[in-house]
């Protein structure tokens, strides 16, 4: 077996016995492709078999020779290490070069996110006199009522959403369900676009039950998103940077601003480990800070 059979049989592994998101893949595939392209060109290998710590050591200071940030570094060892210890348990390999492989201390970034003002200046930039228009209000009020990420977001199917209930159903990293409650702003303009735009927007030839559609009557795409939403924030004159997670970091930091519990804010963004939550806390506080030095006059 080649070693980019192994790869492909490892990639399958992740699809469909550990159920990860496309876009997890997608890293993964990434990171191996560099780690592969180095054993192979810059180390001669031909066979796993060969790989020892210190070639996953070279390859390591390679990344950081290319000015890979601690955080890429700790992400491409996390593959690596995974990659090794499926091929062991496909016996596929007798040794595992990783093991003792050191991850760096990552420098933890505080999460950009947008104030009420900046967030409602957003909200009020679609045109919902136009199907594509109000599409795209009723995207950014789910978003900002939820919390759930673009993926999850253009994932969302018609039958998904329960607007008498008031919640939505989402299927987010590793394939968990949650329900997520949204609120009565966000579901007023949702049965306004899907009773108004999206029957406009569906394609007669073939019906696609995603919730959110692209002029084609087709699912939007995360690329669709993106450019909407850049194009979006040029008209509201947010001049901060925005990414599709803005708002996803907005919704979180609003709550616990406004006294909502970490374990409930948790739950809502789907996190598994609350110390990914906790990051927010963080935010508030520097926040806080930022107030009592603007405006304390002793400050």
């Amino acid at each position: 077996m080649t070693l980019q059979d192994q790869v492909n049989d490892y990639f399958h592994f992740l699809m469909v016995e550990k159920g990860l998101s496309q876009n997890t893949i997608e890293s993964y595939k990434r990171d191996l492709r560099n780690y592969t392209l180095y054993l192979q060109k810059v180390e001669q290998i031909k066979s796993l078999n060969e790989v020892t710590r210190a070639h996953i050591v070279q390859f390591l200071r390679h990344l950081k020779e290319e000015n890979k940030s601690s955080k890429t570094i700790a992400r491409h060892i996390a593959s690596i290490r995974s990659f090794h210890q499926f091929l062991i348990r496909d016996k596929a390999t007798d040794q595992d070069p990783s093991v003792h492989i050191e991850t760096p201390k990552t420098e933890r970034t505080l999460p950009k996110i947008l104030n009420l003002s900046e967030v409602e200046a957003l909200l009020e930039a679609p045109d919902e006199s136009t199907p594509l228009g109000l599409r795209d209000k009723a995207m950014l009020e789910i978003l900002y009522a939820t919390g759930i990420r673009v993926s999850e977001l253009i994932n969302l199917q018609v039958e998904d959403v329960h607007i008498t209930m008031g919640f939505v159903r989402c299927i987010g990293k590793g394939n968990k369900e949650r329900i997520i409650p949204v609120g009565q702003t966000a579901l007023t303009i949702l049965e306004k676009y899907l009773d108004k735009s999206r029957p406009k927007l569906q394609s007669r030839k073939h019906l696609d039950s995603s919730l959110f559609l692209n002029h084609h009557g087709k699912g939007l795409s995360r690329q669709g998103f993106w450019k909407n939403l850049k194009a979006l924030s040029q008209k509201a004159n947010i001049s901060k940077e925005l990414t599709p997670h803005t708002l996803r970091h907005s919704f979180a930091t609003h709550l616990l601003e406004n006294g909502a519990d970490l374990r409930a804010v948790q739950e809502m963004l789907g996190h598994a480990d609350i110390s990914t939550t906790q990051i927010y806390t963080h935010v508030t506080k520097t926040r806080l800070k930022d107030v009592y030095t603007k405006f304390h006059p002793r400050a």
